[in-house]
């Protein structure tokens, strides 16, 4: 898995009381005219495939009255297939939502939902107008789309005395690392996360600072308990 990559410069709805909240903070736009048909392609981030439907929802309440709400979302790591879905909505199948998941598919963008807005001028597009439209919309929104990195940090599980408790802290103030929890029993055991960059230069300060005391470990995963 990726330790770092690009996400969407923008806010998930879900993290809104209000998931149905749209603004410049939760929602990127690219519009176009083809053929008097109006394609508006709607970006969004979501790291779930909860947080997808939501923004998906969210665009269809802002147009209600449009001829179709096709989308696709990819809600990992750029290419990560294991968090996807689409929708033709009504378009022809095959015409629509696999050409827009493709295309998030291929980018270098993770996190990313996409809905494109159609209101039909008259005209038909035919299959392969339709993928182009579709593929193309989104493509074009992507490249001005602003983006942001994303560091997935590591988490490791450091076991200290008291009296080296604050030799160890200043270790992990220095590396960036952050405090996820502490325990206090007989020794001190802190949960910490950092970039991966870093964990080992981390590893090697905290055993020096210790005189080679501390017990160090990985955490593969790691969650706050509620």
């Amino acid at each position: 898995m990726a330790t770092r990559y690009m996400v969407p410069a923008l806010v998930p709805l879900a993290c809104y009381v209000e998931k149905r909240r749209l603004g410049q903070d939760t929602v990127f736009r690219f519009e176009e005219e083809i053929r008097r048909s109006r394609f508006i392609t709607s970006l969004g981030r979501a790291s779930s495939r909860e947080e997808a439907l939501s923004f998906v929802e969210a665009i269809r309440g802002e147009f209600p009255d449009a001829t179709h709400n096709c989308w696709a979302f990819a809600a990992g790591a750029p290419g990560d297939t294991a968090c996807i879905g689409q929708s033709d909505d009504g378009e022809p199948h095959g015409t629509a939502g696999k050409p827009m998941l493709n295309q998030l598919l291929f980018g270098k963008i993770g996190e990313i939902v996409a809905v494109t807005t159609r209101y039909f001028g008259g005209i038909k597009l035919g299959t392969g107008g339709l993928v182009r439209a579709y593929q193309g919309g989104v493509a074009q929104a992507l490249e001005l789309l602003p983006v942001k990195e994303k560091i997935i940090p590591v988490f490791l599980r450091v076991e200290t005395d008291y009296a080296r408790l604050n030799r160890i802290k200043r270790v992990l103030s220095d590396m960036d690392a952050s405090i996820a929890e502490e325990l206090f029993a007989e020794n001190v055991c802190l949960t910490v996360s950092l970039s991966e960059e870093l964990a080992e230069a981390c590893k090697q300060a905290l055993m020096q600072v210790s005189d080679g005391t501390a017990r160090i470990s990985a955490c593969e995963r790691y969650e706050a308990e509620e």
